[in-house]
């Protein structure tokens, strides 16, 4: 293919005649537009847009072994059974849960309902990756398109698209975005300009794996120096299945049930515009993020607990930092009790 001459012909016809000039355009200069322009148009095409029909009834074949290797150690683990695996398995399921998806993900990332230093930031949305729900720009993108679009056309995860949809399915399905850190900025801008969480969000896998393999070392040596090798091997492969993979799955299934159960199932104090509900059962496993329709009815509110008998342990997380002067600027909704309404109403 022989190169393209474009002549420039913009002389004005009072001025001295000049020669025209020309600018050689190159093959490779025309095939590298036509790819970027072609990359452009597939980005517009993709876009952000979630929800079941946007998903093309594919399964994500990563996702899919990896959540499915988790359940069978999570079965294995109950082979394993003692009580400083249960204690182990419990403290790595506050941090991860609690500490990292309720406060930090959700309500200090997506929501920006408190405000903490940054190390404080940094360290509890470590806390978040061991969730094993992605990285925190992954995370909190998807939350935020749930909230515009909620119980409507491009929820991520709303039960009018199934049950199984809303609670697993859509993990499993569909395009995996976990790397897609232009396109997540879109709705996580604040993230996708910080280094710190867009480490965390490349390398959300680190942390995991390195408390996974300090549950091995703990299991190795409580087995006691006197035990045979093969005894010290089983405490450490017992305290991994009980520290990372059962407890992983617990974790996974109690977060997804926010999004499933408390959209079908409880009370509502706020009249929203979606199915949102206040499920007691979810609050419990969760640590308060069952109280769902309060969240959704007053997104930014740190607390979601809004009556006495409303517990609410991812609250007392940051009332605690506030009382060591590690949070500040904690937002709490106010609503009549009498008439309730969603803020902004």
């Amino acid at each position: 293919m022989s190169p393209v001459l474009i002549e420039d012909s913009t002389a004005e016809a009072a001025l001295p005649a000049s020669p025209a000039t020309t600018k050689v355009i190159t093959p490779a200069e025309i095939e590298a537009a036509r790819k970027l322009a072609a990359e452009v148009a597939l980005k517009v095409k993709q876009d952000l847009r979630m929800g079941r029909e946007h998903q093309e009834d594919r399964v994500n074949w990563i996702t899919a072994i990896f959540m499915g290797l988790f359940h069978v150690g999570a079965i294995a683990a109950l082979f394993f059974f003692s009580w400083t695996n249960l204690a182990v398995a419990l403290i790595t399921y506050f941090f991860a849960i609690n500490v990292g998806i309720g406060m930090a993900y959700h309500r200090l990332l997506t929501h920006r309902g408190y405000k903490t230093p940054k190390w404080v930031e940094y360290f509890i949305t470590a806390c978040g990756t061991m969730a094993l729900e992605g990285g925190p720009i992954f995370w909190v993108a998807t939350h935020r398109v749930h909230h515009q679009n909620s119980d409507h056309e491009g929820d991520p995860h709303t039960p009018r698209d199934g049950t199984w949809w809303a609670h697993a399915g859509w993990i499993i399905s569909g395009r995996a975005l976990h790397s897609e850190t232009a396109l997540l900025g879109r709705y996580a801008p604040d993230l996708t300009r910080d280094k710190g969480h867009v480490w965390l969000s490349k390398f959300h896998w680190v942390p995991i794996t390195v408390v996974g393999i300090l549950q091995i070392a703990l299991g190795f040596a409580l087995a006691g120096s006197h035990a045979t090798l093969g005894h010290r091997l089983m405490g450490g492969l017992g305290m991994l299945l009980w520290g990372t993979f059962l407890r992983t799955v617990i974790g996974l299934h109690a977060t997804w049930l926010v999004n499933s159960a408390t959209h079908m199932f409880g009370s509502r104090r706020f009249e929203t515009k979606d199915d949102s509900r206040n499920s007691w059962w979810v609050a419990m496993l969760t640590g308060g993020e069952g109280w769902h329709n309060n969240h959704h009815a007053h997104p930014v509110s740190a607390r979601h607990g809004l009556a006495w008998y409303e517990f609410d342990l991812n609250y007392c997380g940051i009332w605690l930092l506030g009382k060591l002067g590690l949070a500040e600027k904690i937002q709490i909704a106010k609503f009549d009790p009498a008439d309730p309404k969603p803020a902004g109403m």
